[in-house]
């Protein structure tokens, strides 16, 4: 093998989503409306919780970072969809697949360490309410932010820096939508073992670990209500939890099928609609579930409106 690894392929084929000639238009119109709803959806939580001092609380402090995280991560992967969808040949240069495993990672990671923060936030809240406002300081809640972006960051360029080192020389297919580093690993044909170590340990510590607390934070959360079981304390739980649950749920589940439940035979299409799942539903159904189950937004969303509307006579 030689010293120094050269790439010569310059750039790569997207072959995710193959779609119908005569369907080009309708999915197009589809993807498209359905970024610009995530855009507008998560920018105006950011901007109620912003604008309304009701919100600015450590719930919603994460929430609004959350939303951010959300927005960017859609961001990286569905301007280039579109435009592949608009050519004939789905290519992304090299350096630009470097970029997006980059923020895709950045991004999605953000959304990990941030929905584990929440869910801290609500363990505090439902089983320690007399000192919440103690114990989830404005102090705690920046260093858990900052946490979140540093972590995020140092693991993203770690994995950036270990692609950059490979060589790819003959096959340049990636069978999926946007650059996934684990089939952009699979096409090196330089040695790849210090890379798959680096994505199963840290996916460990980045992925499962994170999952794992948010678990562990609503089994102490039921084992709570359960010590003094009661309607009232079970209604305002779900009425507490059953928002971030909900994104929990729609966020590790398509994660947990793709990469932890590989199919028997390795099926494109699966993988495929799992990857559409996390990458493009999910952030923009987040804004619906908090803006529609959650009073606190609903009424920050008439207060900032009505503001608005009604004028101020001196």
């Amino acid at each position: 093998m030689k010293g120094k690894n050269q790439t010569i392929i310059s750039e790569f084929l997207l072959l995710g989503l193959s779609i119908q000639p005569q369907h080009q238009n309708l999915f197009f119109d589809l993807f498209l409306s359905i970024y610009l709803v995530t855009v507008l959806g998560n920018l105006l939580i950011i901007i109620l919780i912003r604008l309304d001092s009701h919100l600015h609380t450590p719930m919603y402090i994460f929430l609004s970072n959350l939303s951010f995280s959300d927005l960017c991560f859609s961001s990286v992967t569905m301007p280039k969809l579109l435009q592949n969808m608009q050519s004939q040949v789905p290519s992304i240069p090299y350096a630009g697949c470097l970029t997006q495993i980059y923020f895709f990672l950045f991004f999605g990671d953000l959304d990990n360490f941030i929905l584990v923060a929440m869910a801290y936030d609500r363990y505090v809240a439902i089983c320690f309410p007399l000192h919440y406002t103690t114990i989830m300081s404005p102090k705690l809640c920046l260093s858990l932010v900052v946490l979140s972006w540093v972590l995020t960051t140092l693991h993203a360029l770690l994995h950036t820096l270990l692609m950059a080192r490979l060589s790819f020389c003959v096959d340049n297919v990636i069978p999926y939508f946007f650059c996934d580093m684990y089939a952009l690993v699979k096409l090196a044909c330089s040695d790849t073992h210090v890379n798959y170590l680096v994505i199963y340990i840290m996916g460990g510590l980045v992925v499962v670990l994170p999952f794992l607390l948010i678990i562990l934070s609503y089994a102490r959360i039921v084992s709570s209500i359960l010590r003094v079981p009661s309607a009232q304390g079970i209604h305002k739980a779900f009425s507490t939890c059953g928002s971030h649950i909900s994104v929990v749920s729609l966020f590790y589940g398509p994660v947990i099928i793709l990469y932890l439940c590989p199919s028997a035979n390795n099926s494109t299409v699966k993988d495929t609609v799992m990857s559409l799942m996390y990458t493009v539903v999910t952030p923009m159904l987040n804004p619906f579930i908090y803006s529609l189950r959650n009073r606190d937004m609903k009424g920050a969303l008439g207060r900032v409106f009505c503001q608005k509307k009604i004028p101020t006579y001196v």
